[in-house]
Parts: structure tokens; sequence; C-alpha cells
């Protein structure tokens, strides 16, 4: 017989708060966390997201970590890691380039993707890990995988964590794209300037055994429409189909909340607002919270999983950026905190290659 899933404990260190309930108080109050930096681009500022809390990334992470292992009181050897990101250490190769290394002074422990376990194994004896780099769908990713194992009994607790740090090549390549907004991005608005770039980390722990103030994690839909290496399919289609086998795999017909990908580019936010206004109906709220986190790449998935639990605990929809001229969809986008019973949210995740991940929560009863 399947178990039902759980999300138990949760932490973020973000560009807008260096926990979880700072990071909430800020999203309804629209305190952005994104600023303007003049060493990331040459001849012009980027507008960028960094840590809010001083310390090293792998101080924030073994942090963030600490937390959830101490409030949960659950032995680490008994916890299986999964890991999301985009960027892994590339940021610690960077680093070393600039200070005049040799290629052959980098150590590739501390450069791929399993860079994040190696800052985390030395502090914490984890019972297995895994890692996922599927763009900025990698840390949703491991949570639908982490949803499956759990619900057909195969772990019991698994530690989810995305994290990205902030790295030069990463934001010249989305520069280099033409999707950089020289200001705070505008999720689902006609003017919008491109998106933010971002640093992030987010944790939680997913557990078959239900605790107080926990929300069940209720299905997982996944879809690859391949239609371009950088560009979502502009009806949406691949993100409907992804938000369709989530709805089905938890039998929920209807929602209360979306939290969107809504990174403030014109082709994500219109292909994934027609994709939303092609399934629901005018009565489903829907926000982007990048406007307040910027884009935190491979680690968006947890960090906004996080967010979406949240509104439902607080019966709150998250506010988007308030929006002078919307784009031209059928969706009731949130332009303030709206307090109203939550009882069903999804968050999604979509990436480069059309590999998309929708996630939904419930009130758990």
């Amino acid at each position: 017989m399947d178990k039902k899933v759980f999300i138990t404990h949760a932490e973020v260190s973000t560009s807008a708060g260096a926990d979880l309930q700072s990071l909430w108080e800020n999203i309804l109050n629209q305190r952005s966390g994104i600023c303007l930096y003049d060493d990331f681009l040459p001849n012009r500022k980027a507008a960028i997201g960094r840590f809010s809390e001083s310390g090293s990334f792998e101080y924030l992470l073994l942090k963030c970590i600490k937390k959830i292992v101490d409030e949960s009181k659950k032995e680490p050897k008994d916890i299986v890691l999964f890991i999301g990101s985009s960027v892994g250490g590339m940021q610690n190769t960077e680093k070393k380039l600039k200070s005049g290394c040799s290629y052959n002074d980098i150590d590739p422990n501390f450069h791929t993707i399993g860079t994040i376990k190696n800052f985390i194994l030395p502090h914490y004896k984890f019972k297995k890990t895994y890692a996922f780099s599927t763009a900025c769908t990698s840390s949703a990713n491991a949570l639908g995988f982490a949803y499956e194992c759990i619900k057909k009994g195969i772990y019991s607790d698994i530690l989810v964590v995305g994290a990205d740090a902030i790295s030069l090549t990463t934001v010249n390549g989305f520069d280099a794209l033409g999707v950089l907004s020289p200001s705070t991005c505008k999720p689902f608005c006609a003017k919008s300037f491109g998106m933010n770039v971002s640093e992030g980390i987010g944790a939680l722990l997913i557990s078959d055994t239900k605790t107080r103030n926990c929300t069940e994690f209720l299905g997982v839909g996944y879809s690859s429409d391949a239609y371009h290496m950088a560009h979502p399919k502009p009806n949406g289609e691949g993100a409907k189909i992804a938000m369709q086998n989530a709805l089905s795999l938890a039998k929920v017909s209807q929602l209360d909340y979306i939290n969107a990908h809504g990174t403030g580019t014109k082709a994500n936010d219109s292909a994934e607002a027609a994709a939303v206004s092609s399934l629901f109906d005018f009565s489903t709220h829907i926000s982007s919270t990048k406007n307040i986190t910027g884009h935190t790449l491979g680690a968006a998935g947890v960090i906004e999983a996080i967010i979406t639990c949240k509104a439902i605990l607080e019966d709150t929809v998250p506010p988007n950026c308030p929006i002078e001229e919307p784009l031209e969809y059928n969706c009731k986008i949130a332009q303030n905190p709206i307090k109203k019973v939550v009882r069903y949210a999804m968050s999604n995740s979509l990436a480069f290659g059309g590999n998309n991940v929708s996630l939904v929560f419930g009130k758990s009863v």
C-alpha cells in the first residue's frame, strides 16, 4: 500500500531573508533582495540577488541543514540526502582562476554538482546521497524523486537540499541570451525586462510520518517538450502537461494557489500564463515570488516549494509584484497578500530544454 508523504521541516537562506520566517515576511511586504552590483558584467551594473547573511556558502548551507536535523531530532544516519544544483562548485573554480591559479590547481571534487555533497558529508554522515542537475528544475526533480521514494516505501526520511551560489558564468550566460533585467524583475508584466540571477539555499525534510504543522506532498508531474534549447513552447504545452500529470497523481482538480516559475522573461511568463489559463478558472490565484528572491536556478524548486507550503500553513497567498499592464491571459494574479483558505497549492519549475516539473501540496488532515 502506498504511504502518505509529508513535508515536516524546512529552512532557507536567500537574498531576501536568512531564514524562512524573515523571507516570508519580506515576501508579504514586497521587500526584494535584488540589488545592483558592478562586479559581474563589463561596463554596467547587474541586478542580482546575493545572500542577505554574511558567511561562506558552506556555512550557510550547513546552517540550514543543522536547523532541520536539530528540530526533527532525526539521526543523519537514518536520513537519505538528495541534492539539486545547477551551478555546483563553479564559483570555486572561478575564484581560483581569477587569483592566477592554473587549471591544474582545480579540484574537481569542488567544481562539479557533487561539490554540495562534499561540503556536507564531512559534517553529517547521511545514509545515502543522490545528486540531481537538470538546470532550473534540479531541486524540483530531486523533490519529485523523493516523493516517489517515500510513497513506495523505499525510504522513510529524505532531506532534499537545493543550493546554488552566484557565479560569473551563469550571470554572463544569461546576459548573452539577452534575458537579464537591469532592475528587479516583474513577472507576468507585459513590460517586463527579464530575470534576475540569484543565489539561494533551501532544505526540507520529507517523511512518511506526519508531524505537527506539516503539509502533505500530494503529487508530482513531469514533462519534456524539447521545443527549443532555451525557450518553452509558446502555447505552454509542456508546462500544461506537467501540471495535468501532477493533478492526476494528486487526485486534485482545483487549486487555491499556484506559485509560478514566473521568471520575468517574456518567453517564460507568456507560455506559463497560457498554460495556467487553459487549465484553471479565475478562482485560482497565481503569483511569482522571484521579484523578491530572484531566480535561484537549481535551488528554486526547493525554495519555492517551501514558500508554497508556507502559504498553505498560513492560509495566505503571497503576492506577485504589482502589475501596471498584465499579460493578455486570463490569470488571477495576486498583487497583494490574500488571506484565504489554501487547501491545495502547486509549485511550478520550468527549465532549459523544455523539462518541466509541477508539485502539488495540501493541508495535512
